[in-house]
């Protein structure tokens, strides 16, 4: 056996592990004990028999049409008419620069209003020979709006849109001079 009044630290060090182990079990069984006599053990069983509260699980009532409900019609009984994208695009997302001419590398300030978007990611777009082209900036919406800016050094005039790519709409279109 080991002599441990020549090594007083790890006598300590024992001790110290052996109290804190018995704390432990100690507390444990106290916790546990304690959640079985305040029900919080998630046994149904063990409730008293007179409670006239729930069990704690959630209880999702059947739903029921009263007169206020709004029941909407099947796809199959509504006809769909072409739209013309450009006409409904430009009054669904409205965007706004918040200048019309900058320096080369100047921040422009693009806004709007997306009100059926909530959540929507929107990708801006320029217009680069006669083709729109994704610039790195993408703005999502909150509360109907969004906001983002782009910074650009190609100067002349720059048109950008943005575009909610998962519903393929667009918005209007801003023409910023930068030079």
């Amino acid at each position: 056996m080991v002599d441990t009044e020549d090594r007083p630290v790890l006598t300590g060090l024992i001790a110290l592990v052996a109290v804190a182990a018995v704390i432990g079990i100690i507390g444990g069984l106290a916790a546990l004990v304690g959640s079985k006599v305040l029900g919080l053990d998630g046994d149904t069983t063990a409730s008293s028999a007179g409670s006239a509260t729930s069990s704690g699980s959630l209880y999702l009532p059947e739903p029921t049409i009263t007169s206020d409900t709004v029941v909407p019609e099947s796809p199959a009984s509504t006809t769909a008419s072409p739209v013309d994208p450009s006409d409904a695009n430009s009054k669904e997302i409205e965007l706004s620069a918040g200048q019309q001419s900058v320096s080369a590398m100047q921040q422009i300030d693009l806004t709007g209003s997306y009100p059926t978007g909530e959540g929507a990611i929107l990708q801006v777009q320029r217009l680069e020979d006669g083709s729109w082209e994704d610039f790195p900036v993408t703005a999502s919406v909150n509360n109907q709006t969004f906001s983002t800016y782009v910074q650009t050094g190609q100067t002349g005039e720059n048109t950008f849109r943005v575009i909610d790519t998962d519903k393929d709409l667009v918005s209007n279109e801003v023409v910023v001079t930068v030079g």
